[in-house]
């Protein structure tokens, strides 16, 4: 089936309707609304490092069969797939690594689609290779550096590898929902000293004097956005130093995607002093950003970890993905997640250094969360999950 491949400088040229339909509705951070915020409110931008530069597969007849997130960035702030290394190694040689070509979604390791079809096509699989295919040719078109998909599935890894591109893996920590009706019944697969500790820590919260709230759809007003950006200025300000969403973009993602949102907000003394912004998709609650002018201790665990769970379980929820990193986690019930992403390099060389590398980082990773399933795991024995990376 002859297909033709384009790009789009602004998501608005391919729109809602044709966007969505490939992107799907299970996953909110590859919907045309985020996205589109993101866009709008000037956070992903060229001025950012951010510049869209989405690629578009057309069936013959027009139709828009399928489509890739895709920017051109000039830096690696703000992807969580860690290549400063790479960039330093290669620029030392007297090679230039940027600008290259980013397919993710910005500011959030969430995984999720990448090579995304619309649901009605007839050949999927063909859609995903020519979207493989039409990424692996760019740097070369346009004379970068290459181009990184981070955050996909593992089928679209294995897609883009058949395609020239190297395969690389990471660990996130996810909370998996076994049939839960309350917390209780997750606490009751915990063994005891686990059991025991996070019953301790939700009590020192609830001693302290606070109390929790998650809100969505209409329930979210204009001072709640008001004082997250506080939140989230002040954990930018503490930990990066620049802060890339706007204000504008809270306001966007609430007209967009409201009842998508749950925004849990720790108060005391009748002032919110902490909160967490969630999104809810179609089985999984994703936690996103977290902030606070509160250093109490134990807060974070509950804002960000247990009450996501609370929310989990009540809404039937399969998974909990709490971001990036943090192996504090599993003693909070939260188990060890392979994540995956690709790469393609243009230089013969670097991609040569950078395949030697991804091969012995891959069998660390791989033994890593083998070893915190068999050894760290909070689970008993005979509730603990199989004992094989996922």
């Amino acid at each position: 089936m002859p297909v033709e491949l384009k790009t789009a400088t602004d998501i608005h040229q391919i729109g809602a309707e044709a966007w969505d339909a490939c992107a799907g509705a299970a996953n909110p951070f590859v919907s045309f609304a985020f996205l589109s915020a993101m866009e709008d409110s000037q956070s992903a931008h060229a001025d950012t490092g951010w510049q869209p530069f989405h690629i578009i597969c057309q069936d013959e007849d027009g139709t828009i069969a399928g489509v890739a997130p895709l920017y051109v960035k000039g830096h690696s702030y703000g992807e969580y797939v860690f290549d400063w290394a790479w960039a330093d190694a290669f620029q030392r040689a007297g090679g230039k690594y940027y600008p290259k070509l980013q397919s993710a979604v910005p500011f959030s390791p969430v995984p999720g689609p990448r090579l995304m079809v619309r649901a009605d096509h007839p050949n999927p699989a063909e859609i995903k290779t020519a979207l493989a295919r039409g990424l692996a040719a760019l740097p070369e078109q346009l004379g970068l550096s290459g181009v990184h998909v981070t955050f996909c599935s593992e089928e679209e890894s294995q897609v883009m590898a058949q395609n020239g591109f190297l395969a690389r893996v990471g660990i996130q920590y996810h909370w998996k929902n076994r049939g839960y009706q309350t917390f209780d019944d997750f606490l009751a697969a915990l063994n005891s000293r686990k059991r025991k500790n996070i019953r301790k820590e939700r009590r020192q919260v609830v001693e302290a004097g606070y109390s929790f709230a998650a809100l969505s759809g209409d329930d979210l007003k204009t001072h709640h956005w008001d004082r997250f950006f506080r939140f989230y200025r002040d954990t930018t300000d503490r930990k990066w130093g620049e802060a890339y969403l706007t204000r504008e973009f809270f306001d966007l993602l609430h007209d967009r995607l409201r009842e998508n949102v749950v925004l849990v907000t720790a108060s005391r003394d009748g002032d919110i002093v902490a909160g967490a912004l969630n999104l809810l998709g179609q089985d999984t609650l994703y936690g996103r950003n977290w902030g606070s002018i509160d250093r109490t201790p134990m807060l974070h665990f509950e804002t960000c970890y247990y009450q996501a769970i609370d929310i989990a379980i009540e809404r039937g929820l399969k998974t909990v993905e709490a971001g990036a990193q943090g192996e504090h986690k599993i003693q909070r019930g939260y188990e060890p997640v392979l994540t995956h992403s690709a790469h393609f390099l243009r230089h013969p060389g670097l991609r040569d250094a950078i395949a030697q590398f991804l091969e012995h980082e891959r069998a660390g990773i791989e033994d890593d969360s083998l070893f915190i399933r068999e050894e760290h795991s909070p689970y008993r024995k005979e509730t603990e999950p199989p004992q094989q990376p996922e």
